[in-house]
């Protein structure tokens, strides 16, 4: 997972993964075989969004996380299900814009991934219902206290990029919401974290054009 996420090598990633999930299965341990599905539905997923959310993958990418989804709520692996739960809903909110259709599956991974979840798989829920307190119904408070507790998470989980990512979208959802000040500290905090993770590109530079609209007074960019 680290090459796909960190490096783009989605190739290795997936062979890597594909050859765990084969060896599981000629040994009939269900619970690898089914995490194997559920980190090769993710490394689609991170395909998409590195072709600017390409959602022609999209079915496979959901077959995959059923697939880990029903091997997991056989052998009551529920940190597991709360995983895979949430990857649907990142299939419908994500690659095909449905709220309606995600929503239900956030919802239902939610409680399971405080109960069973690392901290990550916790940080990744509170964070997309963030953001559909905000998109669908423009609550920025709520939107916010779930981004903050999935900052918190992430704080806890110890990845300094995603770290950085947490606090660029708290600050994203400050000047969307015209709370320049607010916008500005965390942007600014934004912009140190991911210098120091070693963050360059697209990435550093949207963050950069966001915190010199937040200091100017600027809205935020379209």
């Amino acid at each position: 997972m680290a090459a796909s996420f960190g490096q783009g090598d989605f190739g290795t990633a997936e062979d890597t993964l594909e050859q765990a999930r084969q060896q599981a299965a000629a040994e009939t341990d269900r619970h690898t075989e089914a995490a194997a599905l559920d980190k090769l539905a993710m490394v689609l997923h991170y395909r998409a969004l590195a072709n600017d959310r390409d959602a022609s993958h999209a079915d496979a990418e959901e077959a995959l996380f059923r697939q880990a989804l029903a091997m997991q709520r056989e052998i009551d692996d529920q940190a597991g299900v709360a995983e895979s739960l949430f990857g649907i809903g990142l299939v419908h909110q994500v690659l095909r814009g449905d709220w309606a259709a995600a929503m239900p599956y956030y919802r239902e991974a939610l409680p399971l991934a405080d109960q069973y979840a690392d901290a990550y798989v916790r940080s990744e829920c509170y964070r997309h219902l963030g953001f559909y307190y905000f998109a669908e119904e423009h609550d920025a408070d709520t939107a916010l206290k779930h981004l903050h507790t999935s900052q918190q998470l992430r704080e806890e989980w110890g990845d300094a990029r995603s770290i950085a990512s947490g606090m660029h979208s708290i600050g994203q959802i400050e000047l969307l919401a015209d709370r320049h000040a607010d916008a500005a500290t965390h942007l600014r905090t934004a912009v140190e974290l991911l210098q120091s993770a070693g963050v360059s590109g697209p990435r550093a530079e949207q963050a950069a054009e966001w915190l010199r609209r937040a200091e100017a007074g600027e809205p935020a960019p379209n």
